[in-house]
């Protein structure tokens, strides 16, 4: 048979925690109107329809096969004072990856809010076509805004 202190030390805890577990489990199961936000990034937070925190300068609707694309980023929100900035081109409307870039511990005083900072984002792009540039900042405590824009390449 198995011995007392086997018994307390091995399977009393095993036996509570499916206890404590499932009684867990029932309560949050009877609360269907209980959300659940394991990461805080979310797209609900990231929008700018409105002017908000984010924009994109630079960014012309037009260029030619042999022009970079060049852009600064310019953030209006002091929470959003250090972190990592990621520009990515996508072909638009098949989203399509087309170059990605990432710019890390990007901190700047509230006075000189023009990202990347010791940086520029330059690209060429040489397939004519409709693209879709996407700006993101996630700060230190993972919340993001973005922000986009289309051009074309002729």
């Amino acid at each position: 048979m198995v011995s007392p202190r086997l018994f307390i030390v091995f399977i009393l805890p095993i036996i509570f925690s499916i206890l404590v577990g499932s009684v867990v489990m029932v309560d949050i199961l009877q609360k269907p109107d209980r959300e659940l936000n394991m990461w805080p990034i979310s797209n609900s937070e990231s929008s700018n329809s409105h002017g908000s925190t984010i924009e994109i300068i630079g960014l012309l609707s037009q260029y030619s096969i042999s022009e970079p694309v060049e852009i600064e980023v310019k953030i209006n929100d002091s929470s959003f004072n250090c972190g990592d900035l990621y520009i990515t081109i996508y072909t638009s409307g098949k989203s399509d990856l087309v170059t990605q870039s990432g710019f890390f511990e990007q901190c700047f005083e509230s006075g000189s809010n023009i990202l990347p900072l010791n940086d520029t984002f330059s690209n060429v792009i040489s397939t004519p076509g409709s693209y879709q540039l996407v700006v993101n900042m996630v700060s230190k405590d993972l919340f993001t805004i973005s922000t986009s824009g289309i051009f074309t390449i002729k």
